[in-house]
């Protein structure tokens, strides 16, 4: 099964209305229902595993997480097996992503911080890919950041939320970026300041064209929040390219997520949302404390800005 994209990785396609609940991002009036067909150049395919070393075996007390194959993302260009055993070598464990052939290159060699920016056109003009986090303030972000790159304080953490309040450029083996978005939804942060950040945001999304898939970061120790579904869905209707990755997902104790583990959190997430999509959102799951899915997304932004550089 071949699921196509549309060319700049456009991963989220809707299928029905997107959501729309009184958001920070004032969306505009619904949308019609959107169908784009993209029919790929050329198909790769793979009789084998791509073997992947470094991976971390599958810790027998963790509880498994079984899909059909329309909950997949399988990346463009990909043929696989159905074979049920070789398919479960080929998905990142902690994810619903197939490996593909684009999974190259992918450890990080040296990241260094290059500027923050208040203005998109102020961003790097450098031409290089991107992958832009962003989240609720308190989610995670700059340790998740932090984790990637194995530097302790290439962004610096703070106990208080919203201190990132600039577009923030790290450049990855001096030829991509990681980039820090502001959080959003703190509500201690003066009115005027939550306003300019959505705006400045927003407009990074829409006018980026480096920008190869923007990660939303969702906090999987608790039930799915509003103002989350409420940014996917915004994501999804203005056709950025998005990728889900839940945090926080070595928390697994009952009394502070709800009484549900972080599995039951991301999974009810999946379905609050899926309906609006035409194909599954790519997403995994990750702890920066446990460093849990660090690999898995080095590798799926290593196939993702392959594919984009390719094309």
């Amino acid at each position: 099964m071949v699921l196509a994209q549309l060319p700049r990785l456009h991963l989220s396609i809707l299928k029905k209305q997107p959501l729309y609940l009184p958001t920070h991002f004032n969306l505009l009036p619904k949308p019609k229902p959107i169908t784009f067909l993209f029919r790929p150049k050329s198909t790769i395919t793979t009789t084998e595993p791509i073997p992947i070393s470094h991976l971390p075996e599958n810790d027998p007390h963790e509880s498994p997480m079984d899909f059909s194959l329309d909950e997949l993302f399988v990346p463009p260009e990909t043929v696989f097996s159905f074979d049920e055993q070789h398919l479960k070598t080929r998905i990142l464990k902690g994810s619903n992503i197939v490996l593909s052939n684009y999974a190259r290159d992918a450890q990080v060699v040296e990241a260094d911080f290059v500027k923050s920016s208040v203005r998109t056109e102020d961003c790097p003009n450098d031409g290089l890919p991107e992958f832009a986090l962003v989240g609720r303030s308190n989610v995670g972000k700059s340790s998740l950041l932090n984790s990637l790159v194995r530097r302790k304080r290439l962004a610096l953490t703070s106990k208080k939320p919203g201190k990132t309040q600039c577009i923030n450029h790290f450049r990855v083996n001096n030829n991509w970026y990681l980039v820090d978005l502001p959080g959003y939804g703190y509500a201690a942060a003066p009115q005027e300041l939550r306003t300019d950040w959505d705006k400045f945001t927003k407009d990074y999304f829409l006018k980026r064209s480096t920008l190869v898939s923007v990660f939303l970061l969702i906090d999987a120790s608790i039930p799915a929040k509003k103002i989350d579904l409420e940014y996917a869905s915004w994501l999804g209707q203005n056709q950025i390219p998005m990728t889900l990755i839940f945090t926080k997902c070595d928390k697994r104790k009952k009394k502070k997520n709800g009484g549900k583990r972080p599995e039951e959190n991301v999974k009810d997430f999946q379905e609050l949302i899926r309906g609006f999509f035409q194909t599954a959102p790519p997403w995994i799951m990750t702890s920066s404390v446990t460093n849990q899915g660090r690999d898995e997304i080095l590798l799926h932004m290593a196939q993702l800005r392959n594919y984009w550089l390719k094309y």
